[in-house]
């Protein structure tokens, strides 16, 4: 599965357009993981425990929008974007969309 975040991919050439896929995954802070950033809070830095975790929450998503795209017999996705928003305090949604299509190798390529 090609993932783009342009609307084109080079060297290959869109046959059908399947329309909009999304997957998404919606993720709470951990309690242990506060106590960590609390203290790296005081320090300054880098605070590693979100980091994993967003990385985490952006794959998940990715993984999602990619098997719905597969379902519906698409073989890459072009225009991806990430979107974040809060569902309450404490958990937050990631939400990765773009459009399936189907590709083919140009011509010469």
């Amino acid at each position: 599965m090609i993932i783009n975040t342009t609307e084109t991919i080079h060297g290959k050439r869109i046959t059908q357009t399947f329309g909009l896929v999304r997957g998404n995954t919606i993720r709470a802070r951990h309690m242990g993981r506060d106590i960590m950033a609390g203290l790296k809070s005081i320090v300054g830095g880098e605070i590693y425990e979100y980091t994993k975790l967003m990385a985490e929450a952006r794959e998940q998503a990715l993984d999602r929008m990619k098997q719905e795209a597969q379902q519906i017999g698409a073989n890459a996705i072009v225009s991806v974007r990430f979107s974040t928003s809060v569902i309450m305090g404490g958990a937050a949604e990631l939400l990765a969309y773009g459009t399936a299509v189907m590709v083919e190798d140009q011509p010469g390529n």
